[in-house]
Formats: structure tokens, C-alpha cells, sequence
């Protein structure tokens, strides 16, 4: 085996990504870190995303595998040992699955050092996952499902709820900025947060801790993150991607404009929540799995997945706490959940239609 990823081209999930990495503007893992094996040729961004999806598939932390501070040394056997993995569940997509990304770390791994090799014991009475019903609901969160059923609602029909629930076309359109003042919630611990956004998909947050400001935003075009103390960075574009989702102002109104493709999955539940799913799809990206309460036809659940050299990393966002303001429905509290962590943020006060000046969302000059 060679000391690289075997074969950009044969990674199809991450063919677009890589794409990137060839031109001039963007370098390579190797160019960056010291000690580069397995994942010459992707690009540099990819290494963290890569790194942390190891993690949270072991159940580890990085210390597990680095030498704290001393990246570059290979002492440790774990990282030794993780090297032949990635070259080994590369080599098995490969040559059995096309290339594409099937077989991952947590395929074997499951958040555990060491590879589940001996199915789980019934713990409990219901029936086992293989004894379900064609009529039973999949486990949220599951793989998607096949298309609709013959009285399952059409993707259109779907949007067109969503919309209404929200109070209407016209209506959110009249939005076209929105200052929020609340709380996030992390770890057990609280701190204020403000929000802003302004249409059509410009956003900036400002968490305020007690060592300063933590800001995140998207000024419409590339996202960038801040901390006091530190130079303010421009995200890669993976993030960037994430946080463009994130600052659409009028996300109901534009999901046929940004994906090109819906497909209904299996209807699910989450909690005692009865919902429809769409499984929307842009060209070269993974898809965004989104959840519509049954009843109310609001959104209650996105699930976004990012490309690594070995993996998908999710991220899970849950709606709650809906309110109408000036007619339009929104959001009061949304949990972001990934597999190193999840944060809920609570608000307090929304306002809209405020001025807000479109420089609160650049990036400072000179960082």
C-alpha cells in the first residue's frame, strides 16, 4: 500500500471536494502538517473534520493517538495503528464498493477503542430491528428510506405545508432583517448570546463568555469565525457551506432554488412527534435530511452530513419553542448536535425589520 489515500478519483463522495485541493488556491494536508501518511493529497481542511471523525467513532480524544503539542512525532502505537486502518478501510471500499465511502471507522468501531466484532443482547422486550413490520416506523435518525407511499405527501406538497405553517409567502417575505437576544447552553453551562440576520442570507453570532467574544457568521458569500484576542478566520469551505445553510433568512421560501432534488423518505418518529421526511440533494454534496412535523407541517429537525477523507460527519439541528412574530412563525430554541458535542440556544426577544448595517457581517480588516 502506498503512503497516500488510494486514489482520489476512486473516493467518489469526495471527488468534488479534492477537486479543490489540485488548484493553486488551495493546499494539500502535506504542504501544511508535518508528517503527512495516509492523507496526501486532500485538502489541508480536510485534516481536522478527518481527525475529529476518528475521534468520535473510537470515542476518543486526540491525546489518544498525538503527542500533546508534537503532532508530528509517532510515538504512540494507536496512531501507528490508524494509519493501517485508513489504509485498509480505503482499500475495502476500493475494491468492493466502487470507491465509495461504505466502509468507515465506525462501521467496526461503533465509539469503542476496539472493533464490535459480537452482536448486542436483547436488552429489552421489543422486537428485535429485523422482526419490525413493513408498517413500523424507522428508528429517527435511520437510514434513508425508499419514496413515498401511495398516500404520502409529495415533496411539493411538503414545502407548500412548511411555508403555510410559517404564515405564508407573503408574509415572510415582508422579513427582511431580525435581531435575537438570548441564551446558549453548553456543557451545563450559560452564557448570552445575540443574533442577527439579514435577508437574504447574511447572519452573525456573538456568544459573549466570560474570556471575551466567540463570534460566528456568514457575510453572504463565505463564512468566518472570531474570538477576542485572536485574528478573525475565514472558514473552509466545508464550513463555509454549512454556515451559508444556516444564515438563509427565508430557508422555506429558497429550498427549491438551493436543491436540486427531493426525495420523501420513510415516515419516522422523533420523540412522540409523528414526521415526513425529505431527502434533499445538491449536486456533489451530501444530502440534507430534512424532518416536517406530520400535523403542524413545521420543521423540527435538519440533519446535514460533511465530507472527511474517511467518513460523513453529522450534524444534527433541532427546532422547538415555535412563536409567531408579526405574523411569522419562528424558532425560539434549536439544539446543534455533533458527535464531539451540542449546544441549545434559547431566546429571549426577536425583533424584525430593524436596520441592521451589512458591515456587522464582514469579517474585521487586517485579521
Amino acid at each position: 500500500m502506498q503512503n497516500r489515500v488510494p486514489g482520489l478519483a476512486v473516493v467518489a463522495a469526495l471527488t468534488s471536494v479534492f477537486a479543490v485541493a489540485q488548484t493553486a488556491e488551495v493546499k494539500t494536508a502535506e504542504q501544511v502538517y508535518k508528517n503527512i501518511v495516509e492523507l496526501k493529497g486532500i485538502p489541508a481542511e480536510q485534516v481536522q473534520p478527518t481527525m475529529q471523525f476518528i475521534a468520535a467513532s473510537l470515542g476518543v480524544q486526540c491525546n489518544f493517538c498525538h503527542v500533546r503539542d508534537k503532532d508530528e512525532l509517532d510515538d504512540k502505537k494507536p496512531k501507528k495503528d490508524a494509519r493501517k486502518m485508513i489504509a485498509m478501510t480505503m482499500a475495502i471500499n476500493k475494491g468492493h464498493f466502487e470507491g465509495n465511502l461504505q466502509v468507515t471507522c465506525f462501521t467496526c468501531h461503533q465509539g469503542s477503542t476496539r472493533a464490535v466484532g459480537i452482536p448486542p443482547v436483547l436488552e429489552t422486550d421489543a422486537p428485535p430491528r429485523g422482526e419490525r413490520g413493513a408498517g413500523d416506523a424507522a428508528p429517527a435518525g435511520g437510514a434513508p428510506g425508499g419514496g413515498r407511499g401511495p398516500q404520502g405527501p409529495t415533496p411539493d406538497q411538503i414545502i407548500e405545508k412548511y411555508v403555510t405553517a410559517l404564515g405564508g409567502a407573503d408574509a415572510l417575505k415582508k422579513v427582511t432583517s431580525r435581531v435575537m437576544i438570548g441564551k446558549i447552553q453548553t456543557r451545563g453551562q450559560e452564557s448570552p448570546i445575540e443574533l442577527l440576520t439579514k435577508a437574504p442570507n447574511k447572519r452573525i453570532s456573538i456568544n459573549k463568555t466570560q474570556n471575551g467574544e466567540s463570534i460566528t457568521a456568514f457575510d453572504g458569500k463565505v463564512g468566518w469565525l472570531g474570538n477576542t484576542g485572536r485574528p478573525a478566520r475565514e472558514m473552509g469551505t466545508i464550513e463555509s457551506d454549512a454556515a451559508g445553510l444556516d444564515a438563509e433568512m427565508h430557508l422555506a421560501l429558497r429550498l427549491k432554488e438551493i436543491f436540486r432534488q427531493f426525495r420523501p423518505g420513510r415516515p419516522e418518529k422523533i420523540g412522540d412527534t409523528d414526521v415526513v421526511v425529505l431527502n434533499a440533494q445538491r449536486p456533489n454534496l451530501p444530502p440534507v435530511r430534512l424532518y416536517f412535523d406530520a400535523k403542524t407541517g413545521l420543521l423540527v429537525r435538519m440533519v446535514r452530513l460533511a465530507n472527511t477523507a474517511v467518513g460523513r460527519n453529522p450534524t444534527q439541528i433541532d427546532y422547538a419553542d415555535y412563536r409567531e412574530v408579526d405574523g411569522v412563525k419562528m424558532p425560539f430554541r434549536w439544539t446543534l448536535s455533533r458527535p464531539n458535542g451540542r449546544f441549545t440556544i434559547q431566546l429571549s426577544e426577536v425583533k424584525q425589520n430593524v436596520p441592521v448595517e451589512d458591515s456587522r457581517f464582514t469579517k474585521p480588516s487586517g485579521n
